[in-house]
């Protein structure tokens, strides 16, 4: 059971959210509306995980996701899972900048329609894990610049896959492939991205840091 503090502004999305998290067996503390009270809500209930829209009241821009990126701030380690109706690469950098990006979700809120993939990415988030949604991915591929034009095809498809919060032996079964292929791939991307791994406790957030921001 994970307990929860959720923020979304259209109520029959919060109450919706709030019952199929219910059915799934996790708690809501609390059910708001507003970044204010999301953030008023995270400090008095110290939830195992906060799941946000980005736009929310008053300006409908991005404060939902600036809350968020706030509370990292004061609860370090906070894990957070931000939907958003469109693709927005910005708000997906922004959240993985915080707290060496573990513990973070970016996700499109028609991922919420499919319930199952949708409740695994949010006990993959409270677990520490990384996960971004696969149109954010398919989008950040086609827009890519250097470093990761350095990549192969091959190479490129191991990154996206860990994108979405994949550990080796989903990555190895979706391709085909055996593990150790696919650690000698990651190898060679930490590699072409030219990352420092020497200090690093998640070098597959860095990996996806970088995939993000080329």
């Amino acid at each position: 059971m994970l307990r929860v503090v959720l923020a979304e502004d259209s109520v029959l999305l919060r109450e919706g959210l709030v019952g199929l998290l219910e059915r799934f067996g996790h708690r809501v503390l609390a059910a708001v509306g507003t970044a204010g009270e999301l953030d008023a809500a995270t400090l008095e209930h110290r939830p195992d995980i906060v799941v946000t829209d980005v736009r929310m009241p008053p300006g409908f821009t991005d404060e939902g996701l600036r809350a968020a990126v706030a509370l990292r701030g004061k609860l370090p380690g906070l894990p957070v899972l931000v939907l958003s109706q469109y693709v927005q690469r910005a708000y997906a950098e922004d959240l993985l900048a915080t707290s060496d990006g573990t513990g973070v979700g970016y996700l499109l809120k028609e991922r919420i329609g499919h319930v199952e993939e949708f409740v695994d990415a949010l006990r993959r988030v409270a677990e520490g894990g990384t996960v971004v949604d696969p149109e954010v991915v398919r989008q950040l591929i086609r827009h890519r610049r250097d470093p990761l034009a350095r990549l192969t095809a091959r190479e490129l498809e191991v990154l996206a896959l860990m994108a979405e919060g994949r550990s080796n032996a989903s990555v190895a079964e979706a391709l085909h492939v055996g593990e150790g292929t696919v650690s000698k791939h990651f190898g060679s991307i930490l590699t072409k991205l030219d990352l420092d791994i020497s200090h690093a406790t998640n070098r597959r957030v860095l990996a996806v840091l970088a995939f993000l921001r080329g």
